[in-house]
């Protein structure tokens, strides 16, 4: 297996969640960031691919060990960094404290006192050593009294005279070398104290004024990282003006080695190699620097919800999510997420099934709105089993309402229209379960529930678990255009998925919440999924008009019980954009109000013999013209069927004794259906066989 930084990243992330018993906190984000085939499950793998088992081994093994592999990698880093800090720390101290010294010691221009007589004292001296190297020790007993500062420089050994400030060559030992400079020091900035003066921190401590008036020292001598890095920055600005400075006055008296210039070329030797040594510092830091950067930018953006936990050494991490859900972190919609609880799956089981020891009949859960590869029927879902028609009818009308009447294309005919291409069908699925949830919420706030993949709660007490509710986490939207690019995002989970019609079911409930759904009804105790599997007239009111009212009469309608009790049965309230037409009216059963009967659409939700089905129209005209003798042809489509041609039926309006001589048995219940809208219609199957 080839290995991922990021995958990896995120199983150590994950890893740290789940060890810390942030169950909620590693569902959401494998909800934010799936997991994939690259994701590592395994903790004694993860080990292995960060090469940490040592590491953990000594972890193991201390008296109150880490839990987590993240926080055994910081400590282990933190640890390292301090011992690279402490010799770092060290190494740069000497070098700023020998710039500092080597700025202490620059002379000024000429014709003014040296600070050099600021150290100046009876028994103690200055030593330059060749580059930077500096040495303060007492006087030696052969020195002239006179004699203040002696300095030697690449071999050549001088003494500084206190009254006339001239420059002298200084006596050497029986060796050949000068009292008072040693080139075994030729590494290394040391300071010793005189016994009879205070420390030479102390004599530059009190020179410091006036170093700071000639803008040459920023502070004392760093004693912390924090410090040390102050004071390079100090040096960073203040040393290339002096060395500037110092080389021209070089040049001006190169010829003579006169006090100023032997000075000037002394400070200019050291100050030169302090300088590289400082630059050298600063550029391997910002070498280090710039590799941070550049992981950190490498590095996943670790983008609630899990019962998973990890118990020991080599157990499993939770397996990665099978539904591919888009990573809507990044989209530019707003939502609120929240994991399914027992509580709202318990609500939810009594509303859809009646019970929350009920369980969803497989031709639920096998049921997505995937769409058929007939040429002549591409609009159409196909249904595999009997049950949840009324849903996939109802979300076909509204595809084809999106399809016909709201121009996807309008440089097509609306019988071409009926030939989508694999985008354009998607697109109008999108737009139709959006205008769907977006209706039951009043326009105000829908909920798209999402298959997580994963078990969000671990069910107990009066509850059947079925690995259904368990796995769904609710999205939440305040507007129609991040609805609608919220499931253009996870479209799949509806129209591939096996748990595509629940998903849109349990959205429509969610949104509409469930408190209003009970007041909708009629009984409030009435389930929406009834025997059998089958939808409820409760259910398909709610995705056609957004309430979930039980009849489908126009308004209100209370009934007078007696002894002063009456009962409100509750209807539709306004003009529909689907229609819906039923068999029930024909046999008096149950009456279809013209809201629904002649909808702003010729579009229809059929219900025949328990059976929903879809009939439409392409010309909106159909829907007012009544005169007598009228032709116009309807299309219909039943996704159970398993239909492979395309159904047209061609109706004429005409008299009773045209219909005298059907017999009533033999009459289609699709033409009952149709003669509930257009009354003593005849309906011509033009050679399709009629569907009896």
């Amino acid at each position: 297996m080839v290995i991922c930084v990021e995958e990896v990243s995120a199983s150590l992330v994950r890893e740290y969640l789940s060890r810390k018993g942030l169950k909620r906190t590693i569902a959401c984000m494998d909800e934010e960031h799936p997991r994939t085939q690259s994701s590592i499950n395994n903790r004694s793998h993860l080990r292995q691919v960060l090469h940490i088992e040592d590491l953990y081994r000594a972890n193991k093994v201390q008296s109150s060990p880490l839990r987590t592999l993240l926080e055994i990698i910081v400590k282990h880093r933190i640890e390292g960094h301090k011992d690279v800090m402490m010799a770092c720390e060290g190494e740069e101290s000497d070098s700023l404290q020998s710039a500092s010294i080597i700025s202490s010691v620059s002379l000024s221009p000429a014709g003014t006192p040296s600070p050099m007589n600021e150290i100046n004292s009876e028994h103690s001296t200055v030593s330059f050593v060749s580059g930077d190297h500096i040495k303060l020790r007492p006087q030696d007993k052969g020195a002239s009294p006179n004699a203040r500062v002696l300095l030697s420089l690449d071999g050549e050994r001088f003494m500084k005279h206190s009254e006339t400030g001239s420059w002298l060559n200084a006596p050497a030992d029986e060796n050949g070398q000068s009292k008072m400079a040693s080139r075994h020091d030729n590494n290394r900035l040391t300071m010793s104290e005189s016994e009879k003066k205070p420390p030479v921190n102390e004599v530059i401590q009190r020179s410091r004024p006036s170093r700071i008036r000639r803008g040459m020292m920023a502070g004392p001598i760093a004693s912390t990282l924090q410090a040390s890095t102050k004071q390079r920055q100090t040096q960073k600005v203040v040393t290339p003006q002096l060395l500037l400075r110092k080389q021209e006055e070089h040049r001006k008296s190169r010829d003579g080695l006169s006090g100023s210039s032997l000075e000037q070329k002394v400070f200019e030797k050291c100050l030169s190699d302090a300088t590289e040594r400082v630059k050298s510092l600063e550029r391997e830091g910002q070498s280090r620097n710039y590799r941070k950067i550049v992981k950190s930018k490498t590095q996943p953006n670790v983008r609630d919800l899990s019962v998973l936990v990890l118990d020991d050494v080599d157990d499993e991490l939770p397996e990665f999510s099978k539904m591919s859900i888009e990573n809507t972190a990044t989209a530019a919609s707003s939502h609120t997420v929240r994991p399914m609880d027992q509580h709202t799956a318990s609500e939810l089981k009594s509303v859809l099934l009646g019970s929350s020891l009920k369980c969803f009949t497989v031709e639920w859960r096998n049921q997505g709105f995937t769409f058929s590869e007939t040429h002549d029927l591409r609009y159409g879902m196909v249904q595999k089993k009997g049950g949840p028609c009324g849903v996939l009818a109802s979300i076909q009308a509204f595809v084809l309402k999106k399809l016909l009447f709201e121009n996807m294309d309008s440089s097509n005919t609306r019988l071409q229209r009926l030939r989508p291409t694999n985008a354009t069908r998607r697109k109008c699925l999108v737009l139709a379960v959006a205008e769907v949830l977006w209706r039951a919420s009043e326009e105000k706030q829908a909920t798209v529930a999402i298959n997580s993949g994963r078990m969000l709660f671990t069910p107990s007490g009066h509850y059947t678990s079925e690995g259904v509710l368990e796995k769904i986490s609710c999205f939440t939207v305040d507007s129609i255009e991040d609805l609608q690019l919220l499931l253009e995002q996870n479209i799949e989970q509806f129209e591939t998925g096996e748990l595509g019609c629940l998903l849109l079911t349990i959205s429509a409930v969610l949104s509409r919440s469930i408190d209003k759904l009970k007041e909708d009804m009629d009984v409030a105790t009435t389930a929406l999924i009834g025997a059998h599997g089958y939808c409820t007239q409760e259910l398909v009111n709610l995705l056609l008009v957004g309430r979930a009212v039980s009849n489908a009469f126009d308004g209100d309608v209370e009934l007078d019980s007696g002894n002063g009790n009456s009962t409100l049965l509750k209807g539709i309230k306004a003009p529909c954009n689907i229609g819906l037409l039923s068999l029930f009216e024909h046999y008096n059963i149950f009456k279809v109000g013209d809201y629904l009967k002649n909808p702003l659409l010729p579009i229809w939700v059929v219900c025949s013999e328990s059976h929903f089905s879809v009939l439409f129209g392409l010309q909106e005209e159909l829907l007012t013209n009544q005169d007598k003798g009228e032709e116009f042809d309807l299309y219909y489509y039943d996704g159970l069927a398993n239909q492979q041609e395309e159904i047209r039926l061609t109706v004429c309006s005409v008299g009773k004794s045209a219909l005298s001589c059907q017999d009533a048995d033999l009459i289609p219940p699709l033409e009952l259906c149709i003669r509930t809208r257009w009354k003593d219609a005849f309906v011509s199957w033009n050679d399709t066989e009629p569907i009896l």
